[in-house]
């Protein structure tokens, strides 16, 4: 049986967790909207759109090659479903390419045009500006600690969901 001082505990921690977690929400969402606003303005482009391109950039610059549908979506971290929409929206603006796969016909694979890639490298300077500007309260010891949380964060949250499958 728990006695007071440890529920009182408990509750506090459970108190403490869900402000983190509508803190960084809060961030997390504010941060986007104005990421997107920008992109809207200067590029009239999205978010999603940006992260497929970065993502494809980095693709190519990793691996040499494109990637392919699947492997687009789990470092997106989003669905085939919502991948396959933005993508064929790419496509029709000819920033991206879209290939079967020689080993699985049913697989295709993404890579960026020489129009995607000089589009993404327009694009790259100010979101990171955006961004360096959004942090630049931040001093560079505030940097380095919430690197660290952050990272603590995830490596926990990603073992407490793989031992929940």
């Amino acid at each position: 049986m728990a006695t007071r001082a440890q529920h009182s505990d408990s509750s506090e921690q459970g108190r403490a967790a869900l402000r983190t977690w509508l803190r960084l929400l809060a961030c997390t969402n504010i941060i986007e909207k104005h990421l997107q606003s920008q992109l809207r303005q200067k590029f009239e482009s999205t978010l999603p759109r940006f992260d497929v391109l970065a993502e494809l950039d980095a693709a190519e610059n990793q691996l040499g090659h494109g990637i392919s549908m699947s492997g687009l979506s789990q470092r997106l971290m989003v669905t085939n479903g919502n991948v396959t929409g933005l993508v064929e929206q790419i496509v029709k603006e000819r920033l991206v390419t879209r290939t079967m796969a020689p080993h699985d016909r049913r697989s295709q694979f993404v890579r960026l045009t020489k129009s995607g890639k000089r589009a993404f490298d327009r694009m790259v300077p100010e979101h990171r500006a955006w961004v360096e500007r959004i942090f630049s309260q931040l001093s560079p010891k505030d940097h380095a600690a919430m690197d660290q949380i952050l990272a603590k964060l995830k490596d926990a949250t990603q073992r407490i969901l793989e031992n929940a499958e």
